[in-house]
């Protein structure tokens, strides 16, 4: 088993392009890993089972799977996730010829729409995002009087002026940011490159901090990442994700905050703003437009505002106050 999947990760890697994190999240998903208390891993599962060849696995195997996931509090989020994972790796298992039939649907894998009726029904939640006087507050926090202030800044500007994932953030290299036009050369899921925009605050921010933070961060290794850590090197995801944390604790903010809540706070507001979907799903890399569609939610000021301005009898309640 762990030969077969072996060659499914160089598969991957070779022919699927899959990034670094793709690879991580199928391998924890189906080896299982042991940081959160029992395995729940497909082939921890199956070794529960006694069973050691794929070939022995079938849709009662996965029923069972599913059963014990649920039992264990996996969120149906993460079951999907996971079946995901089985079906890609049974895919590369047909493909091989390894196995002649697979006991999870593989051909509606794709088709848009359709749902395997192994996946479990996820609840549909609005992602989280922060108010305009939130993401100011949060911005602002940074002291720039510190090298570390001035990254900092820099980071929270450009998560929320360009909606970047934070492996996108991490990625970024000197050469990639253009000040002059404030545009971003990045490099998103699947190796795509796509570029995006950034307003003057943000570019004020970068260029402060290139200026006079990065220089006293920098260690005589030549390091060519945009954002470093206290050591001169790559500021790493965890860390980018932990500052913000902090900040947002420290703002007293009641929302978990991390990384793609500024995403989300991206797009919403570029929505409410009146931007076309279409726009956002550009600037956001999405490949398809339902992804995008998630945040076309409103704030309820948006709403009172869209609801003042257009319905007739609000406007006439208006024009009575005001005689």
């Amino acid at each position: 088993m762990q030969e077969v999947f072996n060659r499914y990760l160089d598969y991957l890697k070779a022919e699927c392009n899959a990034s670094r994190y793709t690879l991580r999240n199928y391998e924890s998903d189906l080896k299982g890993t042991f940081k959160r208390g029992a395995g729940k891993g497909f082939f921890q599962f199956l070794l529960l089972q006694q069973i050691r060849d794929f070939r022995d696995v079938d849709k009662q195997t996965l029923r069972d799977y599913l059963t014990w996931l649920m039992e264990q509090g996996v969120k149906k989020s993460s079951i999907a996730r996971k079946l995901s994972a089985i079906r890609s790796f049974y895919r590369f298992l047909l493909k091989e010829g390894i196995l002649q039939k697979s006991p999870i649907p593989i051909s509606s894998a794709g088709r848009k729409g359709e749902r395997s009726s192994l996946s479990p029904k996820l609840d549909r939640r609005l992602p989280v995002f922060l108010t305009q006087q939130e993401i100011e507050k949060l911005i602002n926090l940074p002291d720039i009087s510190k090298p570390q202030g001035k990254r900092d800044r820099a980071i929270l500007e450009l998560l929320y002026a360009s909606g970047l994932r934070v492996s996108e953030l991490w990625q970024l290299n000197l050469d990639h940011i253009d000040l002059a036009t404030r545009e971003i050369r990045v490099i998103g899921k699947g190796s795509k490159e796509r570029i995006v925009l950034m307003g003057v605050p943000a570019a004020a921010a970068i260029s402060d901090y290139l200026s006079s933070g990065r220089p006293l961060l920098a260690s005589r290794i030549r390091e060519n990442a945009l954002f470093l850590n206290s050591r001169g090197r790559r500021l790493s995801i965890r860390g980018i994700q932990l500052l913000l944390h902090e900040y947002a604790v420290a703002c007293g903010l009641e929302k978990s905050v991390h990384p793609h809540v500024l995403r989300h706070t991206f797009a919403t507001h570029m929505l409410d703003g009146g931007a076309d979907l279409r726009v956002v799903q550009e600037l956001l890399g999405h490949a398809d437009l339902s992804t995008t569609q998630i945040y076309t939610h409103i704030t309820k000021q948006q709403a009172r505002k869209v609801y003042l301005n257009t319905h007739p009898m609000a406007q006439k309640g208006d024009e009575r106050n005001a005689d």
